[in-house]
């Protein structure tokens, strides 16, 4: 009997943009523990440790098209959470660079290598805050007028409407995801678990009046890995495990920490004009302002949501909060702070 010899097909890789970050390198891990041999890392720089796992580096920007090119080529999926993370208006340029036209490079390119699958972060602020208590869900109008004014969540929303434009077409699947703030740990950057940090450090002054919602980053993980398979083409999904307000979130922290919380209140009105003041004088003297207008203004509304559709429909289980609260504390101590510093 004659063999014959044909050319074996490359495996279809899964391409993780931003694959470094905090919640990337929670979907690695979670990849890499399944036992999956096929994935791609693009960022700017990738740990030996991913390399000796056998993922493949694509050290590069979503912002450059022959580095995109390269990345998504022979891939058969993409989760892209390439981004920027500012609070600091000023920076709204270099975001929606990274999140705007990336966005549309990524897809463009993607699509023209036969990437079917993309699922991308976004971020909860595109559709949840609002002034009052009121908890919202992916069927609630996306409040742009409130968000605008905050350069980061202006991006995300324009992220989502680049990506919705640029893969769209026949046997495609654009999945949103849309995570709260992610807290627990392996935050290496402190890109979202500063908050925790500086309660900590004793560095945050007052309790806003506003309230948050948190989710932790492994849960986070999990969900976008079954969105590859689970998620609806077009569709959002927030993601989410507690609505707060901040003097119940800091008061939680109290306990699990020994670190006492804030006791000063301030009205929202004289909390936002008291930042803007203090910024103001900062920036006259050319100098970083210890309090940021814009965080100070974001902390005095409400982000709360309803997690129900992906529950239901990703299978997104979130494990209980004060776990949660347990490990971020536990992490930042013993990275950034010391064990039993303020013990």
């Amino acid at each position: 009997m004659s063999k014959t010899k044909g050319i074996t097909k490359a495996e279809k890789k899964i391409l993780i943009t931003g694959g470094t970050g905090f919640l990337g390198t929670h979907i690695v891990r979670q990849f890499l523990d399944a036992g999956e041999k096929h994935l791609r890392v693009m960022a700017s720089s990738v740990p030996e440790w991913m390399k000796d796992s056998g993922v493949k580096a694509v050290e590069g920007s979503v912002t450059k098209p022959e580095h995109v090119a390269k990345a998504v080529k022979n891939c058969s999926a993409i989760f892209h959470l390439a981004g920027k993370v500012s609070r600091d208006n000023e920076d709204a340029a270099a975001m929606n660079k990274i999140h705007v036209e990336g966005t549309r490079l990524l897809c463009e390119a993607g699509k023209e290598a036969g990437v079917k699958t993309i699922v991308l972060a976004s971020s909860s602020g595109t559709i949840a805050v609002s002034e009052d208590e009121q908890i919202v869900d992916e069927t609630f109008p996306q409040p742009v007028e409130v968000f605008s004014r905050w350069a980061y969540y202006a991006s995300k929303y324009y992220q989502e409407r680049s990506a919705l434009a640029s893969f769209d077409g026949e046997g495609l699947k654009l999945v949103i995801l849309n995570p709260s703030l992610l807290l627990g740990e392996g935050d290496e950057r402190l890109s979202s678990t500063k908050p925790v940090l500086d309660f900590l450090a004793r560095k945050i002054p007052y309790s806003p009046s506003g309230g948050l919602n948190f989710v932790d980053a492994r849960d986070t993980a999990n969900a976008f890995i079954n969105a590859l398979e689970k998620g609806v083409h077009q569709e959002k999904y927030l993601l989410g495990a507690a609505n707060m307000t901040f003097p119940d979130f800091f008061g939680r922290l109290e306990r699990l920490s020994g670190v006492s919380a804030p006791m000063l209140k301030l009205p929202k009105k004289l909390a936002m004009a008291g930042s803007g003041f203090i910024s103001s004088v900062y920036k006259h003297w050319g100098k970083a302002s210890p309090v940021a207008s814009n965080e100070v203004e974001q902390a005095e509304y409400f982000w709360y949501f309803d997690s129900a559709k992906a529950e239901e429909e990703l299978g997104f289980a979130p494990r209980d909060p004060q776990e949660t609260l347990q490990d971020t504390i536990s992490y930042l101590r013993e990275n950034f702070l010391g064990e039993g510093v303020f013990k």
